[in-house]
């Protein structure tokens, strides 16, 4: 799965309807939420604001709202497009203004799905890596050598707490690197430190 590090928002008129597609980052339905309450509040004067979300480990809790338009004209076309896209963890708005004309169910979903193409070509994505966070007493007298260890081995260290017998050490690491460094400091430690997440 792909992770959104950016993206640009996206204008797409179609018979003076205006579709303005925006993408966020989302890891849960409340969260969801969140963002379509402050998309509301940002656009008082649209017409709807339909959403697609994919969030959860792997996507897996997907959703989609047409918000008024006709069913299956927005919502579903939306959450088709971002589904293709392989992008997770995201809830994609797109925000009409209504023009006027009547688009007709054809129309609708060519704009919405047009739309979420649209944002969708301006995201800047990353592959999801799975990461463990980890806390661990590391003894003063191999803590050079741990912490190179650390370093060599992909831990990104956040915290250190120095006390009588060590250091206590907080960070994370990619998990597929986890069993390789918890071997190193065993080894280092004589079997004294045994890294799990």
């Amino acid at each position: 799965m792909l992770e959104l590090v950016s993206s640009e928002p996206f204008l797409l008129v179609d018979r003076n309807s205006r579709f303005l597609a925006e993408l966020f980052v989302a890891t849960t339905p409340d969260e969801c939420k969140a963002i379509l309450a402050a998309q509301r509040e940002k656009y008082p004067d649209a017409s709807s604001i339909v959403h697609a979300m994919a969030v959860g480990l792997n996507a897996s809790i997907l959703g989609c709202s047409d918000d008024g338009e006709p069913s299956g004209t927005a919502g579903r076309p939306v959450l088709e497009v971002l589904k293709g896209s392989g992008i997770s963890q995201v809830v994609l708005t797109v925000t009409r203004w209504f023009g006027g004309t009547k688009l007709g169910t054809g129309g609708l979903v060519h704009a919405y799905s047009g739309a979420a193409k649209g944002v969708l070509e301006s995201a800047v994505t990353r592959e999801r890596i799975a990461m463990s966070t980890l806390s661990f007493a590391l003894p003063y007298g191999i803590l050079e050598q741990g912490k190179r260890a650390l370093q060599d081995g992909g831990f990104s260290i956040t915290a250190e707490n120095y006390d009588g017998d060590g250091v206590n050490i907080t960070g994370t690491i990619p998990t597929e690197k986890l069993p390789p460094l918890s071997k190193v400091l065993q080894d280092l430690s004589r079997g004294k430190i045994i890294l799990s997440e």
